[in-house]
């Protein structure tokens, strides 16, 4: 049986109780017989893995890789993931490295199993990491079927801060941000833009969203989210924005009227 993560409401409520418990539920949700045998698997026979079609052939093993960087959804693609490990990463035409998303190339990273490159599947502590990423981002699916507002929220507290964090442009960055459809879905509602917007230019995208932040920050550089404060505040609004979206798609024109003079909202 696997232990069901408690999101008792939406909102900024509900992200406030999941904070406060958020360690111990997740110890529950990892030692959770199904999730403890998954993780046992894995350690045992990941060190055995030695080429791409290794790791390709035993679906147990990939789907926790895969899950560790939030790749779960490509487990049936197993030609396409073939490829990202076979290649590696140090050629600058392996298909990793033509890959908008930095996942793929971290992935491909932390087993190196390409060309050129030393199997890390032997090494005991970053195979261990990876079991860990993969039950935290478990977790995080989990809170998602209580409340996915919140699970974007909890996957917003890491993924913002290493997009901050990185090297390169700060296109590059915004760029990241944007081909990552739980992160992107945050600041579109935190900065008060329309479904329509995914619909412009991906230049022309890149604009507004760096003019909103800038008015709503000061700043449109992703690197001023290396502080977890400015990451907790951006959250909040999200999480507000959200909320009232929620409210207004259920609750029609006449109810929001009723509601306002009544002093109930």
């Amino acid at each position: 049986m696997t232990f069901q993560p408690v999101v008792p409401t939406g909102g900024i409520v509900g992200w406030r109780i999941l904070q406060r418990t958020y360690d111990a539920q997740l110890q529950s949700f990892s030692n959770s017989s199904i999730n403890e045998r998954e993780t046992a698997y894995f350690l045992k026979n990941i060190g055995n893995v030695r080429s791409a079609e290794d790791l390709v052939a035993d679906r147990r093993l990939l789907q926790i890789a895969l899950g560790a960087f939030g790749l779960e959804d490509d487990l049936n693609n197993r030609f396409f993931i073939q490829k990202i490990l076979s290649d590696g990463t140090q050629a600058e035409d392996a298909l990793a490295n033509r890959l908008a998303d930095n996942r793929y190339r971290d992935f491909a990273k932390a087993f190196g199993l390409g060309p050129g490159e030393i199997p890390k599947t032997g090494l005991v502590s970053a195979m261990e990491k990876i079991a860990e990423d993969n039950m935290a981002a478990r977790f995080e699916i989990s809170v998602g079927e209580s409340d996915e507002s919140v699970r974007i929220a909890l996957f917003t507290q890491h993924a913002l801060r290493e997009i901050a964090q990185q090297g390169g442009s700060e296109n590059r960055k915004w760029f990241d941000l944007m081909g990552l459809p739980p992160l992107r879905n945050m600041m579109e509602t935190a900065l008060g833009l329309p479904r329509s917007f995914a619909q412009l230019d991906l230049d022309k995208q890149l604009e507004v969203f760096k003019d909103r932040l800038q008015r709503a920050t000061g700043s449109s550089d992703l690197a001023q989210f290396t502080d977890i404060e400015a990451v907790e505040i951006l959250t909040d609004t999200y999480l507000a924005r959200s909320q009232i979206a929620q409210f207004q798609s259920v609750t029609s024109p006449a109810q929001t009227a009723l509601i306002l003079l009544g002093g109930g909202f």
